[in-house]
C-alpha cells in the first residue's frame, strides 16, 4: 500500500469516524501497511471494526493500522476454514509449493470458491486397538447420539452392557445392574444403607462363570461370618451400645 492508496483507505475511514486525513497521516499509514494491499478486504477491515461497539459506550471508536492489518488477516483465513489442496499425480516438491501457495491464495482472496463442507475423518482403529476396546466392554462403530437425551440413554446401555460384576444382577443384595452393591449390616467402614466398596463374593463369582455356593457351602461361610463378628464385638467391647430398658407399665 502506497501513500495514495492509504490516503483513500483514510478517506473511507473517515466516512466512520469523521476524521480529516492528510497526506502526512497518508504516509504514515503507508509505511505501517507497506505490505498490506489496498483491496475490497482491506476496506471490508475497516467496516468490520466499525461494526462491533466499544467495550465502554463512552469511548470514541478510532481504527489503528494494526486493526486494519488484523481485521484482514481475520477475514482472509475465514475463507480458508475447509481448504484442502488438491493434488495432482507425480507433482514434485516445487510444483506442490507453487500450486498450494496458489490455491491458498486465490480462495483467501475470494477470487475461488471456498469449500462449503467439513472434512470428515475417514478410516478406523487398527485390529489390536479394537479388540482391547471389546475386551473392555465397549462397541466399536456404534452411533453417537445427537441429542444428550439420547448420549443418557447410551450411556445406560454401556453401563449394562460392561463387563465385570456391575454388569449383572446380585444374587445377595438383588443390587440392579450397574447399581453398586449393599450391605443390610452395619459396621463402621459400612454404615447401615451405604454402599459396599466391594461387590458381594457371590457376585464376583458370577462375573467370573464360577459357580454358585451349595447349601451347606452357604451355610459354613455365615458360619465364619458369625464368629468373625463375634471375635470382633469381643475385642471391641466398648462398640457396643447400651441397651435402653424400657417401662411397659410407664409407657403403656
Amino acid at each position: 500500500m502506497n501513500a495514495e492508496e492509504a490516503a483513500a483507505l483514510l478517506a473511507h475511514c473517515s466516512g466512520f469516524d469523521n476524521r480529516q486525513p492528510s497526506l502526512a497521516a497518508a504516509k504514515s499509514w503507508a509505511a505501517a501497511l507497506h505490505d498490506v494491499p489496498f483491496d475490497e478486504d482491506a476496506r471490508a477491515a475497516v467496516a468490520s471494526y466499525y461494526t462491533t461497539p466499544p467495550q465502554n459506550p463512552n469511548e470514541r471508536l478510532w481504527i489503528l493500522p494494526h486493526h486494519v492489518r488484523t481485521l484482514r488477516t481475520k477475514i482472509r483465513n475465514a475463507r480458508l476454514e475447509n481448504f484442502q489442496y488438491e493434488p495432482v499425480p507425480d507433482e514434485t516438491v516445487g510444483e506442490y509449493l507453487a500450486r498450494l501457495r496458489g490455491q491458498v491464495k486465490a480462495i483467501a482472496s475470494g477470487n475461488a470458491t471456498a469449500p462449503t463442507g467439513r472434512l470428515a475423518l475417514e478410516g478406523g482403529p487398527s485390529k489390536k486397538f479394537q479388540a482391547e476396546l471389546e475386551a473392555r466392554g465397549w462397541e466399536v462403530g456404534r452411533p453417537v447420539a445427537d441429542t444428550d437425551e439420547e448420549a443418557v440413554q447410551a450411556e445406560l446401555i454401556d453401563t449394562v452392557r460392561r463387563s465385570g460384576p456391575l454388569g449383572i444382577e446380585c444374587p445377595t443384595c438383588h443390587a440392579a445392574i450397574g447399581k453398586p452393591c449393599k450391605t443390610p449390616g452395619g459396621t463402621s467402614k459400612q454404615p447401615l444403607g451405604k454402599t459396599r466398596t466391594k461387590p458381594h463374593s457371590a457376585r464376583l463369582r458370577v462375573a467370573n462363570g464360577e459357580s454358585e455356593l451349595t447349601p451347606e457351602q452357604r451355610a459354613a461361610e455365615e458360619h465364619r461370618r458369625r464368629e468373625a463378628s463375634a471375635r470382633y464385638l469381643a475385642q471391641h467391647p466398648e462398640e457396643i451400645p447400651d441397651a435402653e430398658i424400657v417401662d411397659e407399665e410407664a409407657a403403656s
